[in-house]
């Protein structure tokens, strides 16, 4: 995965931030207008910024960011995938208590407590370019009553430390370059066995093998012998 433009130093910016605390310059925030989803963002400039473009849209209720990657080769935008969910429940374990159960709906679903709580998206990009985003419930708006929305939840209501979606945005954007480095540096096994860990669907009964296609990310069930492929 050739995640950012090549040729750009390391440091940090201070220009363009959009109200971002400091991020290594890498990247190139763009804070998404009002009432447009951060990956609909990305992709209306993916092709005037490229690789390393990161579209996040501020929110009482809701996060939002995406990022533009540049992959090598056509299949490791599924991977990718892998790669944002783990950035993501990596940037909430320092808000959510420690005890909170944390893990992923096949493909992208996160799930606080068994509640969905956020997504995890990958969408094709102009020029060949990849965009990964994600989207999560900070909190639920006043008002809302318990109960009308089953199998949904927010990170408050979980109990989790107040969190912008600033904050949120960087935390996923420096856990995610780390997760990408390490992909390019050790290979993508290590990376596909941290989502499996976290994986809460489907079940893990007993007797059950999980596994990771790397030429299409697709989740492998083995029971007993009896394969079952779930596409991503």
């Amino acid at each position: 995965m050739n995640s950012f433009r090549r040729g750009r130093e390391a440091g940090y910016l201070s220009e363009t931030s959009a109200s971002l605390p400091p991020l290594p310059s890498v990247f190139t925030p763009m804070r998404a207008p009002a009432g447009v989803a951060a990956l609909d963002h990305a992709a209306a400039l993916a092709a005037g910024h490229g690789a390393g473009l990161l579209a996040w849209a501020p929110g009482e209720h809701w996060a939002e960011a995406a990022l533009v990657l540049e992959p090598e080769e056509a299949g490791e935008a599924r991977l990718a995938l892998l790669a944002g969910c783990n950035a993501l429940a990596d940037a909430l374990a320092t808000s959510a208590p420690a005890e909170l159960p944390l893990g992923f709906a096949w493909p992208g679903g996160l799930l606080l407590n068994g509640g969905r709580c956020g997504l995890v998206q990958v969408r094709p990009g102009p020029d060949g370019l990849l965009l990964l985003g994600f989207r999560l419930r900070l909190a639920f708006a006043s008002g809302h009553e318990a109960g009308l929305l089953p199998g949904e939840t927010a990170l408050r209501e979980e109990g989790a430390e107040p969190t912008s979606a600033a904050e949120l945005t960087v935390a996923w954007a420096l856990h995610l370059m780390a997760g990408l480095d390490s992909w390019q540096a050790r290979g993508w096994q290590r990376m596909a066995e941290t989502y499996l860990a976290r994986l809460l669907d489907p079940g893990a009964e007993a007797g059950l093998k999980r596994g990771i296609d790397p030429a299409t990310g697709a989740l492998l069930l083995d029971r007993a012998g009896v394969q079952e492929v779930r596409p991503c």
